[in-house]
C-alpha cells in the first residue's frame, strides 16, 4: 500500500522501544526513592558525621560515605513504602497523580518489594559497615515514619509534629555513625532539623490545601479561621526557636563569628519569609517560604561544617 512507507517513517524499531521502556522503567524506580529529599538527608546526616567525629583525629572518610550510603538506602525504601501505602491517594491529588506507582507504570507488589529491599539493605549496611546504632535510629525513623506519622495525616493536623520527629534523625544518625554514641551537641542538630521541618511543611500544606483535602487529609483544620491561625503558629513560632537554637553555646567551641554572622542572616532571611507568609497567606508567599527553606538547611549546616573546620 502507498501508506505503507509513510507509517514505516514514523515506526520506532523494536531494540529501540524497548530501550525507551527500559529508560523509564529505571527512571520510574529513581523517583520512588524520592531524590529531591534525599540531598538533603544527604548534607544533614554528612553534618552529623563531620561534626561527631573526634577532634583530633582523622576523618574517617570512608565511615562516612558508608554512613551516608546506609542511611540513603533506608530513606529510599521508607519514601518507596511510603508511596506504596498512599498509592490511592496520591492518585486522587494533583500534586502526586503522576507518581509511578499512583499512575499505575509500575505494579504494586514490585514497589512493594522494592521498599523493604531497600530498607533492610541499608539497615544491614548500617550495622555492617558502620555500627549498630546508627542502624536502630534508621530503623526507628522509617517504622515511626511509616506506621505512626503516615497514618495519621488522614486524622488529626497535629501530624506534623508527630512528622518532625523521625523526619529530623539524618543528623543523629550520621553522629551516631562517627561517634557511637549522642552527645548534647548531636541534639542540638536534630533541634534544628525538627523546627525546620515546620515552616517548610506549613508552605507545602497551603500550596495543595485542595490536594491534601481532596485526597482526605487532615494536615491542615478544616475551618478556616481555624487553619489560619493553625498555619500562623505552626509558622513563627517554630522559626524564632529556629533562630535561636541555631545560636546555641553547643556551637560554641567549634565555631566562630564567621557562623554566627551567617547563622543570623539565614535565619532573619526565612523569618522574614515565614512572616510574609503569615501576613499574606497566598500561593505566592508560600512558595517563596519553601524556596527559603530548601535554601536555608543546607546552607546553615554546610556553616557548621566550614566552622568546624
Amino acid at each position: 500500500m502507498a501508506t505503507e512507507p509513510m507509517v514505516a517513517a514514523f515506526d520506532v524499531p523494536v531494540v529501540q522501544r524497548r530501550r525507551f521502556a527500559n529508560s523509564t522503567v529505571l527512571s520510574d524506580y529513581w523517583a520512588l526513592t524520592k531524590p529531591e529529599v534525599n540531598f538533603l538527608i544527604v548534607v544533614t546526616t554528612f553534618a552529623g558525621f563531620y561534626f561527631g567525629h573526634g577532634h583530633g583525629q582523622d576523618f574517617p572518610f570512608l565511615r562516612s560515605i558508608n554512613a551516608i550510603l546506609g542511611t540513603l538506602l533506608v530513606a529510599s525504601g521508607t519514601g518507596t513504602l511510603n508511596q506504596y501505602i498512599e498509592r490511592q491517594f496520591d492518585a486522587q491529588m494533583r500534586r502526586t497523580a503522576r507518581r509511578p506507582l499512583a499512575a499505575g507504570r509500575l505494579k504494586p507488589s514490585a514497589v512493594l518489594w522494592f521498599g523493604i529491599a531497600l530498607s533492610v539493605a541499608g539497615s544491614v549496611y548500617l550495622a555492617v559497615a558502620v555500627n549498630v546504632l546508627a542502624s536502630l535510629h534508621a530503623i526507628a525513623t522509617l517504622l515511626s515514619y511509616l506506621f505512626v506519622y503516615t497514618p495519621l495525616k488522614r486524622k488529626i493536623p497535629l501530624c506534623t509534629l508527630v512528622g518532625a520527629f523521625p523526619g529530623a534523625m539524618p543528623p543523629l544518625i550520621g553522629w551516631a555513625a562517627a561517634s557511637g554514641n549522642l552527645t548534647f551537641e548531636a541534639w542540638t542538630l536534630y533541634a534544628l532539623l525538627f523546627l525546620w521541618q515546620f515552616p517548610h511543611f506549613m508552605a507545602i500544606a497551603w500550596m495543595y490545601r485542595e490536594d491534601y483535602d481532596r485526597a482526605g487529609y487532615l494536615v491542615l483544620p478544616h475551618d478556616d479561621r481555624a487553619r489560619a491561625r493553625f498555619v500562623k503558629w505552626q509558622t513563627l513560632l517554630p522559626l524564632l526557636a529556629l533562630a535561636l537554637v541555631s545560636l546555641l553555646p553547643a556551637f560554641a567551641n567549634q565555631s566562630n563569628m564567621f557562623y554566627y554572622i551567617g547563622a543570623v542572616i539565614l535565619s532573619l532571611g526565612f523569618l522574614y519569609y515565614g512572616a510574609q507568609f503569615v501576613v499574606n497567606k497566598s500561593g505566592a508567599t508560600a512558595r517563596r517560604l519553601l524556596a527559603a527553606s530548601i535554601i536555608y538547611l543546607p546552607l546553615l549546616f554546610v556553616l557548621i561544617v566550614l566552622s568546624k573546620g
